[in-house]
């Protein structure tokens, strides 16, 4: 008899829930580095403009990508299979996201090196990049998790996947990631808005606006796409979440809308679309009112609205084949031992809570408006 006090099937349910939170904590957390990046070029247009947002994410913007670091730890930890075939299927496109986020610290520690315009609006760009390309890239990616990844499994369990860099980028997967750009642009110019003054903050609102129109079009959009236009997956055979991972034990069918069923089953789930189109627009009506936490807030609340959509529409699917449907991977067949599971549980329980303690902590520490006055008081300023 298992000294385990879960069963199998709630852990596995409970490191669902976890991998969401972690995935979603990045894409507020970092989505506000993301976004302002995104911003540099156009929201501000002096020098001291960019500064000043150079030093709005640049005291923080390392401790925001803990998150990012998790979640590819609880990914490879908690569910192996998924680690084993996304991390070498979409092998280019995480190094491609790699080497653009590894733009934002050189861009950083360089740009003030020189005092030349013309050096220092080749940094502004490469911050630009860092800033842009993950956010459309991560949302191509949750775009080709819904289309289903072209892989398939041996009888030994290994996984071969067959597609390229340039088949990731599909219309529906592109639809993706403007909405996910979109939405880290939005949580951008939330922060901007809210922590900086004069013509500044104004831009900052005009482009959060447009952002956040752009993404309640896009995202709806979306979902008509994903209603109309594609297959979802469908488990046809009997489930046992407690059973051993075996992703070829099952039977998977392709289904038009799929993806919306779970809508029906448990229509609690609907709340997570309604919070993203609902944070989209507090976000432009807190813009346009000038008001400050309000409008990061649901900036903040649209991005957990919009990620949990994604989520909650794939249930229980983790990744899926468009290849061999059969070999889908799903919460129920692609995770870690049940003794895995709980200790990592155990760990987790300890340090997530120091971690969102620190975050907090740094935060208020950090807080209040930043102005080129300020800067000048500061001999570390970026």
């Amino acid at each position: 008899m298992s000294t385990i006090p879960l069963d199998y099937e709630t852990l596995r349910l409970v490191w669902w829930l976890l991998l969401g939170v972690l995935l979603i904590g990045f894409a507020v957390m970092g989505g506000r580095d993301l976004g302002v990046g995104a911003l540099l070029p156009f929201a501000a247009r002096t020098d001291a403009e960019r500064r000043v947002l150079l030093n709005l994410v640049g005291p923080t913007w390392e401790g925001n990508q803990v998150w990012l670091v998790l979640g590819g730890g609880a990914i490879f930890a908690a569910f192996p299979p998924l680690y084993a075939v996304s991390f070498s299927g979409f092998y280019l496109a995480m190094i491609v996201i790699l080497l653009a986020l590894i733009l934002r610290p050189v861009g950083f520690k360089f740009r003030g090196k020189v005092k030349d315009a013309r050096w220092r609006a080749v940094w502004d760009w490469a911050l630009f990049v860092g800033g842009f390309v993950p956010s459309l890239i991560l949302g191509v990616a949750v775009g080709n998790v819904l289309l289903g990844a072209p892989f398939h499994l041996d009888d030994s369990m290994r996984a071969f996947y067959t597609g390229n860099f340039f088949m990731l980028l599909m219309p529906f997967a592109l639809l993706c990631g403007l909405v996910s750009l979109g939405m880290m642009v939005t949580q951008g110019a939330a922060v901007i808005a809210g922590r900086t003054t004069g013509p500044l903050a104004a831009r900052a609102r005009t482009y959060g606006t447009i952002a956040g129109l752009a993404t309640i079009v896009l995202f709806a959009l979306g979902g008509l796409w994903i209603a109309f236009g594609i297959d979802g997956y469908a488990i046809t055979s009997p489930v046992d979440g407690n059973a051993a991972i075996n992703p070829l034990a099952k039977s998977v069918d392709l289904v038009r809308g799929g993806w919306l069923a779970n809508y029906g089953l448990y229509p609690w789930m609907i709340a997570a679309p309604v919070l993203g189109f609902a944070g989209l627009a507090g976000a432009v009506i807190g813009l346009q009112a000038r008001l400050r936490l309000p409008t990061l807030l649901a900036s903040s609340l649209a991005i957990f609205g919009i990620v949990s959509t994604a989520g909650l529409s794939l249930f229980p699917f983790l990744l899926p084949s468009s290849t061999v449907p059969e070999a889908s991977l799903t919460l129920w067949d692609a995770s870690s031992s049940q003794l895995t599971l709980f200790v990592m549980l155990l760990v987790t329980c300890f340090f997530l809570p120091i971690i969102l303690a620190y975050t907090a902590f740094v935060f208020r520490v950090m807080r209040g408006t930043v102005s080129t006055q300020s800067l000048e008081k500061n001999p570390n300023a970026y």
